[in-house]
């Protein structure tokens, strides 16, 4: 099925004049600036969580939580607004090996070394979550896993990020679920990261331990708690390492962020956590598991998130939002959550 969001397009015209010194020639002529405009949920998808957007060749693609029991549904965009679902780019059934029983998570996908590599998270045989890392030369698919035992502790894992730093080394940030990891008497979901082999098969080193709940807001009176969601970016040397707290299904469900010198930590959180929490005056549930793209313009950032369909049922079933992400003074910081118009530039010609 095929769903479109429809957009209202706008032209801004802006004068501009140019003067040719010391020919007393004055030329003056338009650049026609064009915008989208949309209201978030965006994409008209629903039933889907954990969306991720890959931005690549002048085209957007999104990867979500969407056929769960048997792989990863995706679509595509030429403006962050209007999306059209492409199908399934991975299934189960097309792998040479069917290691998984269901419960597929969280797909996200780079563009590395001329391939697509898709991570992800699904149960295996034994009934631990499992992460896996799969590949294609189309971000399309079909993906074929390449790597489904990446990580060697015992537990259940997911959540993987795949960070490429300037220097070209990649890291993988990942979640050690709380399904199976208990600290006391209580569930805890915390967020690590190693380096990875160049061709993104293996882990290297320990893994380093670098965010826990541990702010007020992360529900530490819970039996059960989450920091989870991880998306790393750099900006000015620093690396942030945005996470969602909370459990997915609650309107408390938020966005945070923490800040590192390197990419292996430590990491410190940001006082003002949470930067995306709920606004139920708005029908504004559960903002997370985030991801960040580059506008149409090639300047402008977006926070992608997923938010709760129905705001007074939350629930695994969600929808896609987009706000502007922006840096001030060295805080990150999101403009949403929205739900009313709003502009997305596309560049001129």
């Amino acid at each position: 099925m095929t769903s479109f969001l429809k957009s209202r397009k706008t032209i801004i015209i802006l004068p501009i004049v140019l003067v040719i010194a010391g020919a007393g020639l004055l030329f003056s002529f338009s650049f026609k600036e064009k915008t989208v405009s949309y209201k978030n949920p965006v994409g008209g998808m629903t039933n889907i969580g954990d969306p991720f957007v890959l931005k690549t060749d002048g085209s957007y693609y999104m990867y979500a939580t969407s056929a769960p029991t048997i792989g990863f549904r995706a679509w595509q965009s030429d403006n962050l607004v209007d999306w059209e679902e492409k199908g399934l780019v991975y299934d189960q059934e097309n792998q040479a090996k069917e290691w998984a029983s269901g419960d597929y998570w969280a797909p996200e996908v780079i563009h590395y070394q001329n391939k697509f590599y898709m991570t992800y998270s699904a149960r295996n045989e034994k009934g631990h979550l499992q992460i896996s890392i799969a590949e294609s030369s189309s971000p399309l698919g079909p993906f074929k896993d390449l790597s489904t035992e990446i990580i060697k502790q015992e537990g259940s894992y997911i959540d993987g990020d795949i960070f490429i730093d300037d220097d070209g080394t990649p890291y993988l940030y990942y979640v050690k679920d709380c399904s199976e990891n208990i600290i006391g008497n209580t569930h805890v979901s915390q967020i690590f990261v190693q380096q990875m082999s160049n061709d993104l098969k293996t882990l290297k080193g320990k893994p380093q331990l670098l965010l826990q709940p541990d702010q007020e807001w992360e529900g530490l009176d819970g039996d059960y708690q989450w920091n989870e969601g991880p998306f790393v970016l750099k900006h000015d040397k620093k690396y942030y390492l945005m996470y969602s707290a909370n459990f997915y299904g609650s309107a408390d469900y938020g966005v945070g962020y923490a800040v590192s010198d390197n990419p292996l930590g430590p990491f410190e959180k940001a006082e003002e956590n949470p930067i995306l929490k709920k606004d139920l005056k708005k029908g504004v549930s559960g903002p997370g598991h985030n991801s960040v793209t580059t506008g149409p313009d090639g300047k402008t950032l977006y926070a992608v998130y997923h938010t709760h369909t129905d705001p007074e049922a939350p629930s695994g079933d969600r929808e896609m939002n987009i706000d502007k992400l922006y840096f001030d003074n060295g805080k990150l910081k999101v403009s949403g959550p929205t739900r009313s118009d709003q502009k997305i530039t596309l560049g001129g010609k």
